[in-house]
Order: structure tokens, then C-alpha cells, then sequence
């Protein structure tokens, strides 16, 4: 690796982050909002697998029990 001087490694990263485009305050909100509800519709679609499998394994052994 060639090696830079402190100097220049401060411009490269000033460069850098110059180019970085950040989102917007409403970009933000909307993906956030969208996060919320897919965590929401997966424990909800967990919830119900939990109780159909708990549901089914109660009615064997009942079955056989």
C-alpha cells in the first residue's frame, strides 16, 4: 500500500464525503413508517404459524394422550 501523509488522507476523506447523499427528512419518515409495518405484518404472520403449530401439535396428543 502506498502511504499518504495525514494531509492528504483529511482531503481524500473530505472528498469523499462530500459525495454522500443524504435522504431528505420525508425519505426518512417513509422508510422508517415501512419498517414499522413490515415488523408488524411478520409478528403477525409469526404468531399465527405459532398457533396453528401449537394448535395442531395440542390435538395429537390429545389424540394419543
Amino acid at each position: 500500500m502506498a502511504t499518504t501523509n495525514p494531509l492528504q488522507f483529511i482531503q481524500q476523506v473530505r472528498a469523499e464525503v462530500s459525495k454522500i447523499v443524504w435522504p431528505t427528512r420525508r425519505e426518512v419518515l417513509l422508510t422508517t413508517v415501512m419498517v414499522f409495518i413490515m415488523a408488524a405484518l411478520t409478528a403477525v404472520f409469526f404468531a399465527m404459524v405459532d398457533i396453528l403449530i401449537r394448535s395442531g401439535l395440542q390435538g395429537l396428543l390429545n389424540l394419543f394422550g
